[in-house]
């Protein structure tokens, strides 16, 4: 296991500016760069103004389209932000009394965005006159060329980085494309056509057209902004909790409470870290093991009758999906064990690949390398052709993944057919045969790096007094959230005295603590595998977050265990 540091967040900004709330809750907004109490109120009334790069010329072209009846397919992509984006432009645009469809791409047979072969694609299924991309197409410049070629006017709404020009499409809405100077960056692919969307409407409310309104449709907004892992910020936050608020009062989509209904949750208690943990992947499973349509259909259901069958089939899909993550993993252990027997320490990257892995998980498995060993992990799956592979990339804090592989793509343009993505994950495609060579070029690079950023550090918010060991303490943190990427749910460290511990199910580890003269419990999930614990010590120093244990009717306060140590 990775050594773990543990380090208390540095405050970021003035923990005294905050007023009436207790003195630890503003040491927590502090440490999270929160600018002003301003930012704890989270009203629609404080969005950012629509001032986008390109979003009047989307406008006006797609105010154009509805008038004049032109078919309009929106293109998608195959993950849970690609899935609301799509649902939400079809729901909004019919509303509105567009003529619309929607097509997403098979993600094995045609890869990623608005590819040529997608654009006529388009063609054949829809002849649309006008096509808007979602959640992609900020560097599809060869797709955006046939689709011209074919008669359409392009728009491409989108939110990935790009440090290339874009493509000459009619539009282009993306807050991350050169010269856009939208304040915030962290919009997800479904923040973004919200914005378009949103900016239609009051166009054509001015304008005394049929309109729709836009903000009952934020459940979507919020479900794909949060599964996207998208950057909390102020915006990300204000978009996300009115999102929230609409599901824990049932004014949302069908199969978003046909979701919750089968993952056996109450809608009223939802938290935002739900919609990531519960509601996401399940949308996610349809676009992983089969077609994101069963995704984006349950989504646009009207009525829990037509919502409930697809939602059952997409719980069925992520039932399969951890059965092939879970085998994918212990394969990758398998291998792992020999590398750490060989050379007695980690790589700097774990670099895998292996005939009979799927494509549809390779990312999460790579995630689950990440967060255990701690080093950049990047798994490969065999390509339909039979001659390329597709690998999916996972990177720790201060490694810059997608930049590390352009580099690796700079000096031996050979290794790499193509690549996209971000700073924390990427996808990648090359020839199989090209595996070990690459393999060994990417894993060198990043052995150069800082030997710093290979030792993991749990950040957490300090200790909490006995005497803040109570319900009322995390009452004030659910009410401050949404937390998330970048807002980081607060997580404490303490040293605690053990009254008495028990073993579930061989695997999680439940303890009683004495907290002054009451006790608390804690849980520790899959503890047999994380921690080492010896019940004759009798204390155990510990990093938690907090939750509400409800058993029996009776509602206590319980500590969930992220880290432990004797």
């Amino acid at each position: 296991m990775t050594q773990m540091q543990i380090q208390k967040r540095p405050l970021i900004t003035r923990p005294e500016q905050f007023q009436g709330v207790p003195a630890f809750i503003a040491e927590i907004l502090a440490r999270r760069g929160v600018q002003s109490e301003q930012e704890l109120e989270l009203k629609l009334k404080h969005l950012l103004p629509p001032a986008l790069k390109g979003l009047e010329t989307a406008v006006e072209l797609m105010d154009q389209a509805i008038d004049q009846q032109r078919q309009i397919v929106i293109v998608g992509d195959y993950d849970a932000d690609g899935a609301t984006s799509t649902a939400l432009m079809v729901l909004v645009l019919q509303e509105m009394g567009a003529k619309v469809d929607y097509l997403v791409p098979d993600r094995f047979k045609y890869g990623y965005g608005l590819t040529p072969a997608i654009a006529e694609l388009a063609q054949h299924s829809y002849r649309p006159e006008l096509l808007i991309t979602v959640d992609n197409g900020i560097s599809s410049h060869a797709g955006v060329e046939t689709a011209q070629a074919l008669g359409m006017q392009v728009i491409i709404t989108d939110h990935h980085l790009t440090t290339k020009p874009t493509p000459v499409a009619e539009a282009v809405v993306n807050p991350n494309q050169l010269g856009c100077d939208f304040p915030s960056k962290a919009l997800a692919g479904v923040g973004v056509a919200f914005y378009v969307l949103a900016r239609l409407a009051s166009s054509r409310t001015q304008q005394g057209k049929s309109s729709a309104k836009v903000t009952q449709y934020l459940d979507l907004v919020a479900l794909g902004t949060y599964a996207d892992v998208a950057t909390l910020d102020y915006n990300n936050r204000i978009l996300i909790d009115a999102g929230l608020k609409r599901i824990q009062q049932q004014q949302c989509r069908a199969g978003i409470l046909a979701l919750l209904d089968i993952a056996g949750r109450d809608p009223a208690s939802l938290r935002a870290q739900d919609l990531g943990f519960v509601v996401g992947p399940r949308i996610n499973a349809a676009g992983r093991m089969e077609s994101m349509r069963i995704g984006i259909e349950c989504l646009l259901a009207a009525d829990m009758e037509t919502a409930y069958p697809l939602a059952q089939q997409l719980n069925q899909l992520n039932l399969e999906r951890r059965q092939v993550e879970n085998e994918m993993k212990q394969q990758a252990m398998q291998a792992l064990q020999h590398i750490q027997l060989e050379t007695t320490h980690l790589p700097a990257a774990l670099v895998m690949f292996d005939e009979q892995w799927h494509q549809g998980v390779i990312g999460i498995v790579a995630g689950r390398l990440k967060e255990q060993f701690h080093r950049p992990s990047l798994v490969f799956a065999p390509d339909e052709d039979g001659v390329h592979i597709k690998g999916s990339a996972r990177s720790i804090e201060g490694i810059h993944i997608r930049d590390t592989i352009e580099q690796v793509a700079e000096q031996y343009p050979h290794l790499v057919s193509h690549f996209g993505g971000h700073a924390a994950a990427a996808g990648i495609t090359l020839k199989k045969e090209h595996f070990e060579a690459f393999k060994s070029v990417f894993t060198q690079s990043i052995a150069e790096m800082d030997e710093d950023l290979f030792q993991a550090t749990l950040w957490t918010d300090g200790e909490l007094t006995d005497a803040d060991l109570h319900l009322g303490t995390l009452d004030w943190i659910e009410q401050l959230g949404p937390w998330g990427q970048k807002f980081p749910l607060p997580q404490f460290e303490g040293r605690f005295k053990v009254i008495d511990y028990r073993w579930l199910k061989e695997q999680h580890l439940k303890l009683k603590l004495a907290v002054g003269p009451h006790s608390v419990d804690a849980i520790a999930f899959n503890a047999k595998d994380r921690f080492e614990f010896d019940p004759m010590l009798g204390h155990v120093d510990l990093v938690y977050t907090l939750e509400r244990n409800v058993f029996n009717g009776n509602t206590s306060l319980q500590l969930q265990i992220a880290h432990l140590k004797q």
